[in-house]
């Protein structure tokens, strides 16, 4: 099964549904299996009390959380919309919702997953409304305590969930290399007997990549037009030449993990005779004289009796007169 690559558009469209539309042309032609946004209404999403990250403050000022999310929001319509330019485009739709209304309005327009991201894995309520619709459910991870992703793994089984996959995460934008941690990737498999995959914030495209060579099945990346445009995820996004090189990448990865069985592949099965050698006469050899290490060395092509029977030919007779160099025979 090919590594899903989730490309997170999320609110880098800047509330602006043309921009929207751009994203999901840049993802499908970077070759990417799904783009996913953001809904929510951010009067339900956050208080008007509610402080921004130092990344957002960076990026967007000092004006509140709610103030900046609401300059961010696509209506239900617009994603509606949206939807339908994916499926005309032949990429999967997918938006995490982030409140209640959300969630019911993004149940209506079949979505085939829900995307769960790392703030709302301790949010009780949230997580069974979720798992009582009976989707699957991909969960990122980051922030976490194993003990939290258990309970909310716990939440979602009893309340309908039967699919769960696991993200890794690390939830700075950009993450510092130090703090990505990529083992923690398994730990999650084989804590919890699940499919686990790696959401990525690290600068570039190098940690997905490598995360795919440890088992992830499922790579998501945030990417935007242009990592200059104001906004609190332009830049720590991929443009898209960088994502169509990301998932270019990945999918050469997949095929250089082959199947595990160490043998021969069929690509240099062409080059044993030219790399390999044989055992041949080190001179002149004539018919009955008894082959010795004087009169019989290795050397390449290794197209004649390999060199793996040296002591099963010391002794026997020459069948032949051999010149030297030539392919001794038995």
């Amino acid at each position: 099964m090919s590594v899903y690559i989730i490309a997170e558009a999320g609110v880098n469209h800047n509330g602006d549904i043309n921009l929207a539309y751009q994203l999901v042309d840049a993802a499908k032609a970077a070759g990417v299996d799904c783009i996913k946004f953001q809904t929510f209404k951010s009067e339900n999403l956050v208080s008007h009390t509610a402080q921004k990250a130092d990344y957002q403050k960076a990026a967007t000022g000092d004006s509140s959380q709610q103030d900046m999310l609401k300059q961010l929001e696509l209506s239900f319509d617009q994603f509606v919309r949206l939807k339908k330019y994916c499926d005309e485009k032949g990429i999967c739709f997918l938006s995490t919702p982030f409140d209640f209304e959300s969630i019911e309005f993004l149940d209506s327009i079949d979505m085939p997953f829900w995307k769960i991201p790392s703030g709302e894995v301790t949010n009780y309520p949230y997580l069974v409304a979720l798992a009582k619709t009976g989707k699957p459910v991909v969960m990122s991870t980051g922030m976490c305590e194993m003990r939290e992703i258990e309970d909310a793994i716990r939440v979602l089984r009893e309340n309908g969930t039967s699919e769960i996959k696991l993200l890794h995460c690390n939830t700075e934008y950009p993450t510092p290399y130090e703090d990505v941690n990529l083992r923690a990737m398994r730990t999650l498999g084989d804590a919890f007997g699940v499919e686990v995959g790696y959401s990525d914030h690290t600068k570039g495209i190098e940690v997905p990549i490598a995360a795919v060579a440890m088992g992830a099945t499922i790579i998501e990346k945030h990417f935007t037009l242009d990592r200059n445009m104001e906004g609190p995820d332009h830049k720590a996004s991929l443009e898209p030449q960088e994502l169509a090189q990301m998932v270019d990448s990945i999918r050469h990865i997949e095929k250089a993990l082959g199947t595990g069985d160490k043998k021969p592949s069929p690509s240099e099965r062409k080059n044993m005779a030219v790399a390999r050698k044989s055992i041949v006469a080190a001179k002149r050899i004539l018919a009955g004289d008894v082959l010795t290490e004087e009169n019989i060395t290795v050397k390449r092509p290794g197209s004649g009796i390999c060199p793996m029977r040296w002591q099963e030919v010391l002794g026997t007779r020459a069948v032949r007169d051999f010149e030297e160099d030539e392919l001794i025979e038995l």
